[in-house]
């Protein structure tokens, strides 16, 4: 589902904010007030295109006089030279809002573009790509929302959602199983509880502590196929750590339920967009 743009109303305008600190876009003062233009997004890279949806609003918020028409869509493939959308009105006004436009859809169509191509490499599998929480402040949901438009699925929102134990928690509560059976007296059944191993005897106490979903993190390809194979179907298994395009689909056969990975949101290359009159 796509988000509704309001949604993201302060992040526009502190994005807006940052190039009107004095409140004037010093390099259009010589431009003439009533210069009427149209301007056409094109693609400079083939990708898949994520974040068109914000355009509309980002225009009504910087000038109502702006008119557009968005030719094609998020999740849409795209190749170098397609144009993307048309912005026509106030020459000033559309040069004000081509930045922000442009930083938007470049970072969002980059998470796109990079979850799928992790998706295509476990493809004829039963694992999903799944992201993480580390994302930029203030942009998770744009993120996530990327990460959906290029095929992959979200993982956890934030902390308040779900909960992962990881050694940080069960180390200070003095065992894991530990840490599961007070978490699961204070919430009751209905929050989902997973937990990470970074060893196969922590995966065997995870299963002990009947959880929903045990993490491998860092794990190698060959405890992972243990691990798998001791499961047996018993919890969703994840894997994460030290997975790349080159190796995503060898931790996919190996039997996982879900891979996560940190580097689809906070290290997507910025697809490139440009702006240019038509």
């Amino acid at each position: 589902m796509t988000p509704h743009p309001a949604q993201f109303n302060e992040l526009i305008r502190l994005a807006i904010q940052e190039d009107l600190a004095t409140g004037y876009d010093l390099s259009s003062l010589v431009l003439p007030h009533d210069q009427i233009s149209k301007f056409g997004i094109f693609s400079r890279q083939n990708g898949i295109l994520a974040g068109v949806f914000l355009i509309p609003h980002i225009l009504s918020m910087v000038d109502p006089k702006l008119n557009y028409e968005i030719l094609i869509k998020d999740g849409q493939n795209l190749k170098h030279g397609n144009l993307i959308a048309s912005i026509s009105g106030p020459l000033a006004s559309v040069l004000l809002v081509e930045r922000t436009c442009l930083n938007f859809l470049s970072h969002l169509s980059g998470v796109a573009s990079l979850t799928a191509q992790f998706v295509a490499q476990v493809e004829n599998t039963k694992t999903r790509i799944v992201d993480t929480r580390k994302t930029l402040p203030g942009f998770r949901a744009l993120q996530k929302y990327a990460v959906r438009v290029g095929g992959g699925f979200n993982h956890r929102f934030g902390l308040h959602d779900m909960v992962l134990i990881k050694d940080n928690h069960w180390l200070y509560i003095g065992s894991l199983k530990k840490a599961v059976e007070e978490i699961r007296s204070m919430l009751g059944h209905a929050v989902k509880i997973e937990v990470e191993a970074d060893s196969l005897d922590q995966f065997r106490e995870a299963l002990e502590a009947r959880v929903d979903a045990v993490l491998l993190d860092n794990m190698s390809l060959n405890d992972i196929r243990t691990a798998v194979s001791e499961n047996a179907g018993t919890v969703i298994l994840e894997a994460s750590g030290g997975i790349t395009l080159e190796n995503v689909r060898d931790y996919a056969l190996a039997g996982v339920d879900i891979i996560s990975i940190g580097k689809i949101t906070h290290s997507a290359p910025a697809l490139d967009f440009g702006l240019d009159e038509i």
